[in-house]
């Protein structure tokens, strides 16, 4: 796997290559780039798609002690990978994790050239609503990220609405789940970096708040793909960023949680194909 080494550290991150337009994919907290692989599996016929794995805790080198690991701070690391791989006309992805959003006005803003908004964190929803809002009180505790990743471990508690219950309504592999979440069940550095991360989870809503202006001035096509059954991300969220977006176009997919790269990949691949020919 190629890695890249960027202002925080080494990242992994996975190229299917070829000359088609570039799609660059952000992915989930306690999740990697696997979280496209349904996807990536169709998209990559035609197009270029680059799935980095980001320091959200299910990454396999911790960061350096100093890293910047924010929203801002993570998000700006998308940047500095497409700045690396010289990358222009980018379709940048999101689900879940709202951070990529932050680079829309930044200085790789001419970088985009469309954007693939699926069910996430916006506006004041960091973290988003349901079990996730008590991490970062569990993650000033003491060992609370450590005693937080325990249920992960088994099979019969990670279906659970205080795990992952809400994120997707298809179970997820568990050769998937396996990779995810070893990580922070085994190394203290990437534990440490999830809990700089989930900490700073204040400073992440008042930027996703912020950022509603410069969203406003993305004059670019741009995807809105809403879960129609999400439980963590409001529905009238996905509307108001297709509202705000000149060029949004909002998509409800229904019989979804969050996850709709897991629930209904066909549509959303159909859709983000729609995209591209805009």
């Amino acid at each position: 796997m190629p890695q890249a080494e960027l202002s925080a550290g080494t990242i992994d991150y996975e190229d299917t290559g070829g000359d088609g337009p570039a799609i660059v994919f952000g992915h989930g907290l306690l999740m990697d780039g696997t979280q496209w692989r349904h996807v990536i599996a169709d998209l990559r016929k035609d197009y270029r798609c680059i799935s980095p794995t980001l320091p959200l805790g299910a990454h396999r080198q911790p960061m350096r002690p100093d890293a910047d690991l924010s929203m801002r701070g993570i998000a700006g690391l998308l940047g500095e990978l497409m700045e690396q791989l010289d990358m222009d006309g980018v379709t940048l992805a999101m689900s879940d994790w709202g951070g990529p959003q932050l680079l829309v006005g930044s200085a790789c803003d001419e970088r985009l050239a469309r954007l693939v908004i699926c069910s996430c964190e916006a506006f004041d929803n960091v973290p988003p609503r349901g079990p996730a809002q008590m991490l970062p009180y569990i993650a000033r505790l003491p060992g609370g990220i450590a005693a937080m990743m325990q249920p992960f471990r088994f099979d019969s508690l990670r279906r659970l609405p205080l795990t992952w219950g809400w994120m997707s309504k298809r179970p997820v592999p568990r050769e998937v789940m396996d990779r995810w979440f070893a990580p922070a069940l085994t190394q203290p550095g990437v534990r440490r970096d999830l809990r700089k991360y989930v900490v700073s989870a204040k400073e992440g809503r008042r930027e996703l708040v912020a950022i509603a202006e410069a969203l406003k001035r993305f004059e670019r096509p741009a995807l809105v793909a809403w879960a129609g059954d999400d439980r963590m991300m409001p529905k009238d969220h996905g509307a108001r960023l297709a509202e705000l977006l000149p060029q949004g176009r909002l998509e409800v997919v229904e019989d979804s949680y969050t996850l709709i790269t897991e629930d209904q990949p066909a549509t959303l691949v159909k859709h983000i194909r729609e995209l591209m020919a805009r």
